[in-house]
């Protein structure tokens, strides 16, 4: 995996390090989010599995060392430098939250300790494809909460920001609660439920309506989904009951759901289609859901696109990447941004999970009872540790912590007060001692 996939700065500074010496000095970063964004109660990691594959394989190629030794920015760097280039692995350690755990500001998601330059350079990978698969599952856990219980599909790659976006929308939408995708890539992946069979263009190819849904039950049997608002919606759902099954459904991709979901109901019952399902799409998201939910409108799923793949409402969520600790020689020294708005805590952190709040302490502390400690080792001397769990097994894991978590908190709108979050007192009285010694 390309090591130029960064910011340049990850790279003058990691060239800036090494020339000063600081290549033995080992740094411990922390990845989080500093604000929630509107109307959300609470983030759901994931990203984690990509973030970990990244470090297994990161390398800098022959070809991109000779790139960057043309860059002018380079010129002055020593040969020496670009030989531990070629020589780059990740050899550090990594804690983390479990994929499907739900965070709140200011709570690690990551926390990596590696020799500084190994530790520098992953921060834009890290940040970028853990920043948005947690916003996508976000998302998707919002619609999911919206549903009520009836299936969401995420069919999101066509309006996603880059194909390869798309790919990870599929991913952390699943974890945040979809059952599965559209994105066929994202299926064969991660093993993904995959959803879809037919648009308007398939209907447009053949000279009748119906001739088009014969064909595609012919093909598709019991999978069958006929769209069936091309021309005219409730003769379009005329046509489909009169060819009976095997089939799944219908889908609504226009007008007004309510008023057509009823009478489509209605126009498949009279069939003796009392199973055939209706599924809804059409730039839904999680507040037109729940307005189509308290109708009692008889949608049995939801297809979610453009609003999901690329949370539209809240398209960036401010992870930053924090060095926190610093050893160098022996010799541990703490860290911390003290800037108005953009402040941080200093030293490595471990979350303390109660029902109902987190305590948020140093990562050498221990409590004992009643809580669970959220981060753990997930690599160890740059080596995986552990089970690695499946997208699958993320998603369940998402479900169970959810449901724990108190039902105001999954609300689409912003709870007061927010959940609760302490520092510990070994934590204040280390963020008070730094600020102490910056005056």
């Amino acid at each position: 995996m390309s090591a130029l996939l960064t910011d340049l700065y990850q790279l003058t500074m990691a060239a800036g390090y090494w020339c000063a010496g600081k290549t033995g000095e080992v740094a411990t970063f922390e990845l989080f989010v500093r604000r929630l964004p509107p109307n959300r109660n609470f983030i759901l990691a994931a990203g984690l599995d990509q973030a970990l594959e990244y470090l297994l394989n990161v390398r800098f190629t022959e070809e991109e060392i000779l790139y960057l030794k043309g860059l002018p920015q380079f010129h002055r760097v020593p040969e020496g430098f670009f030989d531990a280039l070629r020589a780059f692995r990740f050899t550090g350690d990594v804690f983390a939250a479990r994929e499907g755990t739900p965070l709140f500001p200011g709570e690690p998601i990551l926390t990596l300790r590696a020799p500084l330059l190994e530790a520098q350079i992953p921060e834009t990978f890290l940040l970028a494809t853990i920043g948005f698969q947690t916003l996508i599952a976000t998302k998707a856990a919002r619609i999911v909460e919206a549903a009520g219980g009836r299936s969401v599909v995420e069919f999101g790659t066509r309006r996603a920001h880059s194909p390869d976006a798309g790919v990870y929308a599929g991913r952390a939408a699943y974890i945040g609660g979809c059952t599965g995708t559209s994105n066929t890539l994202t299926g064969m992946r991660y093993g993904i439920p995959v959803f879809g069979t037919a648009a308007h263009s398939w209907v447009q190819s053949f000279p009748t309506e119906l001739e088009a849904y014969q064909r595609l039950q012919d093909l598709l049997g019991p999978a069958t989904t006929y769209l069936i608002d091309t021309y005219d919606t409730l003769e379009g759902a005329r046509r489909a009951a009169s060819l009976g099954r095997p089939m799944w459904g219908v889908r609504l991709d226009s007008g007004n759901l309510v008023e057509l979901a009823r009478a489509v109901r209605t126009i498949l019952d009279e069939a003796g289609l009392t199973d055939a399902k209706i599924m809804a799409t059409g730039d839904l998201n999680e507040y037109k859901i729940l307005e189509l939910v308290a109708t009692g409108a008889p949608i049995d799923s939801y297809g979610v696109g453009t609003e999901l793949a690329t949370s539209s409402d809240a398209p960036s969520h401010g992870a930053v990447y924090k060095l926190v600790e610093l050893d160098a020689n022996g010799s541990r020294r703490f860290t911390a941004k003290i800037s108005p708005d953009k402040s941080t805590v200093p030293g490595a952190k471990q979350i303390f999970r109660y029902p109902g709040h987190d305590i948020v302490g140093r990562a050498s502390e221990c409590f004992l009872q009643g809580c669970e400690a959220m981060l753990r080792p997930v690599m160890l001397g740059g080596e995986i540790v552990g089970h690695r769990p499946t997208a699958s097994e993320a998603r369940q894991y998402a479900r169970e912590s959810l449901d724990r978590l108190p039902k105001k908190y999954r609300s689409l709108f912003e709870c007061d007060p927010p959940y609760r979050i302490e520092h510990s007192a070994e934590l204040i009285q280390l963020t008070e001692e730094f600020r102490r010694s910056e005056r």
